[in-house]
């Protein structure tokens, strides 16, 4: 019998137990995404018609904390701003800075906190945000907890995923990919959820139960701790990591990611007017009976919010299908390219919109259309989001991950910004000409994402 000495049993790292052939933590980062995700869409779903129904209106919005020194700030730019114009743009503000504090979130982690107390910190911050919109008087306070406490969660909690697995482990794609599931589980049922008690008991009980999942996500992590590798700043703690500095090759990995940020920014720019002007298209000028003349009840207007991450739920596993199938043949389209087939079915979304815009001049335009747009903005999607995810937690140099991962998202918060400027022509242009323009931005940054396949190629393949 041979002896294995005790020393070596320590150094042999324990291998981690698994669900469904994959690390049980990533059960546990699918559960608490998947109520953070509860908690930011259940808000978003109701943001754009809380601001133009009712904050906005006299004499509530005088009452508002910072309302008058806000839209100053904004008019100081665009000059007078209608209430619809107005809550455009505070909606494109803020899911444009959500998506800009992730950097400042990862390179805290990366330097300091690590990415569990990071995460810890952000859902603490997010759930007490969340109850103080509960409070019209503090809903710009609530706003800013908002974008601070996501800047903590948002890149640490999508980096561990790749934490779970070897650098060479192919599982670490298909990972990525249930991961973005549970993204649209819990972006499904938090329209149905927050928005259905908005609209029917009051905005306040909507921004409550966004706090609640909030809550929910935070337990689910704090329990699943133990399931987690510990993140580099642990490491670094304990010596069993030691710091490197960055070679040549890490700098060209570096400089291939921010390029394709560019032309993703665009992509945020349309696939965001999600929230804002196709919400405002779903509540004025759609006509919601289910089967007019047969079944009249309305589909409520904060319900086809849910329509994009069931769709994800739905279609991922064809995608993936249809991946696998043209890897066997050596037909797999590279990374870059499926992004640029991302942006053409995004095109091809608001292209959809336009037909409805024309094929109902002045009148309301069927649900199915809606649909429609929300398939193919959906494909669109499944294409650039989560290959982006997983092509960030493959390339970025491990001593910058948490930030590069954060500058990743940070293509949101310049795509938000633009997306709330761009929102503002919806009530002064044609509609066939405004969803025209939108389809016009993705089939351009389509065109110059592709472009960047090749000299990128080999960058990225290395």
């Amino acid at each position: 019998m041979t002896v294995i000495p005790s020393a070596a049993l320590a150094e042999t790292p324990a291998r981690p137990r698994e669900f469904l052939g994959h690390p049980i933590g990533l059960t546990v980062l699918f559960g608490t995404e998947m109520w953070e995700r509860f908690s930011y869409y259940g808000m978003r779903a109701i943001l754009i018609l809380y601001l133009t129904n009712f904050l906005l209106l006299q004499p509530l919005a005088g009452t508002v904390a910072g309302y008058g020194a806000i839209k100053g700030l904004f008019e100081s730019f665009t000059g007078p701003l209608n209430v619809q114009q107005f809550a455009s743009m505070i909606y494109g503000t803020y899911t444009g800075l959500v998506y800009f504090t992730p950097f400042v979130g990862g390179i805290i982690a990366d330097r300091w906190l690590g990415q569990r107390y990071t995460v810890i910190v952000g859902a603490i911050t997010m759930a007490a945000a969340e109850f103080t919109l509960m409070v019209p008087q503090l809903f710009f306070l609530g706003l800013f907890l908002l974008i601070v406490g996501n800047g903590f969660f948002k890149p640490n909690i999508s980096t561990q995923v790749g934490n779970l697995y070897a650098p060479t482990d192919s599982r670490i794609d298909r990972a990525y990919s249930i991961f973005y599931v549970g993204i649209n589980v819990g972006a499904f049922f938090s329209p149905l959820v927050a928005g259905t008690l908005a609209e029917d008991v009051g905005y306040h009980w909507g921004f409550f139960s966004a706090g609640i999942g909030m809550l929910a996500g935070m337990l689910i992590y704090l329990f699943g701790l133990k399931t987690l590798p510990a993140d580099r700043v642990a490491r670094l703690k304990a010596h069993t990591e030691t710091k490197k500095p960055m070679d040549a090759q890490d700098w060209k990995a570096v400089t291939a990611l921010i390029l394709l940020c560019i032309p993703t920014t665009f992509f945020w720019a349309t696939y965001e007017q999600q929230g804002n002007t196709i919400s405002l298209w779903a509540q004025d000028f759609t006509d919601r009976r289910l089967v007019p003349g047969i079944i009249d009840w309305q589909i409520p207007v904060t319900w086809f919010q849910a329509f994009n991450p069931f769709l994800i739920v739905a279609l991922t596993p064809l995608i993936v299908t249809l991946w696998a199938s043209q890897n066997k043949k050596g037909s797999e389209p590279s990374t870059v390219t499926k992004m640029a087939i991302g942006f053409i079915l995004l095109a091809a979304s608001y292209v959809i919109m336009a037909i409805a815009a024309y094929a109902s001049p002045g009148g309301h335009a069927s649900w199915l259309w809606l649909l429609g747009f929300f398939t193919m903005i959906t494909l669109g999607e499944l294409y650039l989001s989560p290959i982006g995810l997983a092509l960030v937690a493959r390339v970025a140099p491990p001593q910058i991950l948490s930030m590069m991962m954060g500058l990743w998202l940070a293509t949101s918060f310049t795509g938000n910004l633009i997306q709330g400027y761009i929102g503002t022509y919806f009530s002064i242009m044609n509609k066939v000409d405004f969803f025209l323009l939108c389809a016009g931005i993705g089939a351009a940054a389509g065109v110059v994402t592709w472009a960047f396949n090749y000299p990128l190629k080999p960058i990225l393949k290395e």
